[in-house]
């Protein structure tokens, strides 16, 4: 697959590995605003850069788009990838508003090119294996979800718009996508209804910091999720210390996000931000993954999926099964390259023709979930689903 990069920011810095990793994958132009991010592009892959995503999209040797531009872009450029007949991996969330996810996959659909959200932590292979234990019926029926993960999310550097929830800031939009995709996956896909409440409770950090959502599920499943990105319990204890991107989380990590943060003044905390990216100054000295090191599966916190006869706890190393007599370990070996489920399903479904599980729909149905969480925070009352879909693969 010929991939074009739309946005060189953060979430291309943490998709790398998997992109250049992957033989069924080359890296064939790039579209950022800034200067420094197009020619270290340039320069590393010998491939043509653009000031914009339109100039990309024009490039007749892209197939693919992947669309990593800041949230509330995501649908402009996926359909204007649509339209110029490309192909396109959209960063979670896939959009800001429902009516953008209805216009994305219509452009899609219209165009006949496949359209999928992620990454999500529902491509982690522990959750997967979960979904096949689940599905295996072994352990009688799934009942029950609990979801929870507390970070330091709010106090990593961030760009103004991170900050503002109506341009799709705040914890809701750019982490809960991750734990509805997860549950849903767990749970079958198709959710009823959500009743939620959220918390912004930091003057200076102005949008949602925490949530907790119940969902109910059309098959009779309950989930519960919250989330905390205000920068005191770490959930990573929880998961033998290793962090949600797969690596070994040092005690010393304790605190940094806020002490970083206190040191930065607005511009300086943008500056910060765009540093973390690609072509950025401290994005030169590489995490783990750019430095090819191993890493355990990636992860987003505890879940713990009960069944009739069982509970099940994906973790970064496999599986834990909590029987009726005895609990085990179901170990997974570690990932050749992170987050590679993610090209298996885009290959898959661009050259292949195999269906997607994350395709336009599915993504919609999360950001149903995620908006629903939103709305009935403010209303105070339970908000029902209209564009759920089940779990197809």
């Amino acid at each position: 697959m010929r991939v074009g990069v739309a946005g060189l920011g953060r979430a291309f810095m943490l998709t790398l590995p998997a992109l250049v990793g992957d033989r069924r994958v080359e890296l064939v132009a790039a579209a950022d605003p800034r200067p420094e991010a197009r020619e270290r592009f340039a320069s590393e892959f010998g491939a043509p850069v653009y000031a914009s995503v339109e100039e990309l999209c024009a490039d007749v040797a892209v197939e693919v788009v992947y669309v990593a531009t800041p949230h509330e872009l995501h649908a402009q450029h996926a359909i204007m990838a649509a339209r110029s007949g490309k192909h396109a991996l959209v960063e979670k969330p896939m959009a800001v508003t429902l009516d953008d996810c209805v216009a994305m996959v219509a452009a899609a659909e219209a165009a006949r090119v496949t359209l999928m959200v992620g990454h999500s932590h529902s491509f982690d292979r522990p959750v997967t294996r979960t979904r096949e234990l689940i599905d295996s019926a072994e352990f009688g029926s799934l009942r029950m979800i609990q979801a929870q993960y507390y970070t330091d999310f709010l106090y990593r550097p961030r760009r103004p718009e991170e900050l503002a929830t109506e341009r799709g800031g705040g914890v809701v939009f750019s982490q809960a996508a991750h734990q509805v995709d997860v549950v849903r996956l767990l749970a079958g896909g198709r959710v009823r209804s959500v009743r939620a409440l959220t918390g912004a409770w930091d003057r200076e950090r102005p949008t949602e910091g925490a949530y907790v959502a119940l969902l109910q599920f059309e098959q009779g499943v309950i989930a519960s999720l919250n989330y905390s990105g205000y920068a005191h319990f770490d959930s990573d204890e929880l998961c033998a210390g290793i962090s949600e991107l797969g690596t070994l989380k040092p005690v010393s990590h304790y605190g940094s996000a806020r002490r970083n943060l206190a040191r930065l003044d607005a511009r300086d905390e943008a500056a910060e931000k765009a540093g973390r990216g690609y072509g950025g100054r401290d994005a030169a000295r590489g995490s783990a993954q750019q430095k090819n090191e191993r890493t355990w599966h990636e992860h987003f916190g505890v879940v713990i999926a009960s069944c009739d006869r069982a509970d099940l706890r994906p973790l970064p190393t496999g599986v834990m099964v909590y029987g009726d007599d005895a609990a085990h370990m179901e170990a997974l070996d570690r990932p050749a390259i992170p987050r590679s489920t993610v090209i298996d399903e885009l290959y898959a479904a661009v050259v292949d023709g195999v269906p997607a599980l994350h395709d336009g729909r599915w993504g919609m149905a999360t950001q149903e979930v995620c908006l629903a969480i939103l709305r009935s925070a403010r209303d105070g009352r339970d908000v029902q689903m209209s564009h759920q879909v089940a779990a197809s693969r």
